[in-house]
């Protein structure tokens, strides 16, 4: 994957199943759940989605078992998908705390606390690389 923000779609089937592997009908209703009911994904562009993320090998198949007489899959965050998902969640993190402290709100120190303590948890697990400023700089911290 290249340095670019997730999709949208990405980020919430992803999201959606780094807790738990599921199968596509539990993503769905996870991606609604997650999206707080703004996105509702279609069947096409789930299993769409799915075969891509394959391909890219940020999903894995967990399972696959028969039930009612059709073939069921269930999909699991693979490494990659894992270390991708983190960089996402850091860098959207990163962002929020900064349109905060842009806007003046009185959130902006509890919200930049959460955004290390986050940060610091996944750099110190290895899934995230040096921290990056807004200027492209690495940011010593």
């Amino acid at each position: 994957m290249n340095d670019q923000a997730l999709r949208e779609p990405t980020l919430l089937i992803l999201t959606a199943i780094a807790d738990a592997p599921r199968h596509g009908y539990a993503i769905t209703q996870e991606v609604e759940k997650i999206s707080e009911g703004r996105t509702k994904m279609r069947t096409g562009t789930l299993y769409g989605a799915l075969e891509r993320l394959l391909e890219q090998e940020l999903i894995a198949v967990h399972e696959e078992e028969v039930v009612d007489g059709r073939m069921r899959r269930s999909y699991a965050l693979a490494p990659r998908g894992r270390e991708v998902l983190a960089a996402e969640a850091a860098r959207i993190a990163r962002t929020a705390q900064e349109a905060t402290r842009r806007l003046g709100l009185g959130a902006a120190g509890a919200a930049g606390a959460a955004v290390a303590s986050f940060d610091a948890s996944f750099r110190t697990s290895g899934l995230l690389g040096p921290r990056l400023g807004f200027d492209g700089g690495v940011v010593n911290s």
